[in-house]
């Protein structure tokens, strides 16, 4: 296993998904600061409608393919919309918000974007089907993101030229596009498997395309951490609480390849919360169970909610954001469990 010297956060980082409760930027992105500290990201925010959520948002990044909202979701079409418009508009507005407070900000600054399958499970072609049902469209649809991601990560740095900038692919829909369980537009039927390697070529593009630390998010069950390692990506991002014992060898491999880890360890809703014993022992048992060095685990894990706090009150988003914080300082401080 590597050091962690590589890895671009400090010790005991935590951080969050993405997404946050609310409308305003500036408010979601102070909650940021406050609590995420040593790993801050740009909030997003789907509250204020479609052109704000995962897909919309994607969409927004795109280069030479136009989108626009139909009444079954986004559709790639010869002309941008109004809608698309928005999305733009929206994203604008995030990016003036982080430059206003973070203009004296230095150190990691984590931004995330739809991940290619996931846009291509999402985003309808202009005749109706989902973009997943012609590879082809699946590769213009990635090269087009790529470009967009280059373009919106050297945006990002030239805004806030002290931080460095982590680029995060949201890829939920990836095992389920492995498995061939993408339903049709109609939704009378699923969409064929892709094939792992053909994943793995198309995510591999969009992550090297920003030519920064480039991380995958996957908060679905059976998440493809094998393939996402062998992509590129240079730390995966799980819901802890969908990780078994039969994921030891691919999580342990990831570890050993230098991969770091960003463990979601708090429901992304409202949920009672347990005392900070329960949030930090599980992540303690499972380093132990691989065989890592107990002094590296602060160095390769991130602590975080196990995916967007979108659907959070706001008082439970910044509770969870600060949990993961207070979680990711016993790792330093205890890394072992050892309660001294």
């Amino acid at each position: 296993m590597t050091s962690g010297d590589s890895l671009p956060w400090p010790p005991g980082a935590s951080t969050g998904v993405g997404s946050m409760p609310g409308e305003d930027p500036y408010a979601a992105l102070r909650v940021v600061l406050d609590e995420c500290p040593e790993l801050p990201f740009l909030p997003e925010l789907p509250a204020r409608g479609p052109g704000a959520g995962l897909i919309g948002r994607g969409a927004a990044l795109l280069v030479d393919l136009p989108v626009d909202l139909q009444p079954s979701g986004w559709r790639l079409v010869d002309r941008p919309g109004l809608d698309s418009g928005r999305a733009r508009d929206l994203l604008s507005r995030d990016l003036d918000a982080a430059e206003e407070l973070l203009a004296d900000y230095t150190g990691p600054l984590k931004v995330q974007a739809a991940g290619p399958w996931t846009l291509a499970a999402g985003l309808e072609l202009n005749r109706g089907d989902k973009a997943l049902a012609d590879l082809g469209a699946c590769r213009d649809l990635a090269e087009s993101l790529a470009e967009g991601l280059r373009r919106h990560v050297d945006e990002v740095g030239g805004r806030i030229p002290g931080a460095t900038v982590l680029a995060q692919l949201d890829e939920p829909s990836l095992p389920a596009v492995l498995m061939g369980r993408v339903p049709t537009a109609s939704g009378f039927g699923a969409l064929p498997a892709v094939e792992s390697q053909t994943a793995d070529t198309v995510l591999r593009a969009v992550l090297s395309a920003a030519d920064v630390f480039g991380l995958v998010h996957c908060c679905a069950s059976k998440p493809p951490v094998g393939l996402l390692r062998r992509s590129g990506a240079q730390a995966l991002s799980v819901d802890f609480a969908l990780l078994s014992p039969h994921d030891d060898d691919a999580i342990g491999e990831a570890v050993e390849a230098g991969c770091g880890l960003m463990l979601g360890v708090m429901p992304g809703t409202d949920t009672a919360m347990s005392g900070l014993a329960a949030t930090v022992a599980p992540v303690q048992a499972m380093w132990r169970r691989l065989g890592f060095d107990p002094a590296q685990l602060a160095d390769a894990v991130v602590l975080a909610p196990s995916c967007g706090l979108a659907g959070a009150s706001p008082a439970y988003a910044r509770a969870a954001l600060a949990r993961c914080r207070q979680a990711a300082r016993v790792l330093v401080e205890d890394p072992e469990g050892s309660g001294g």
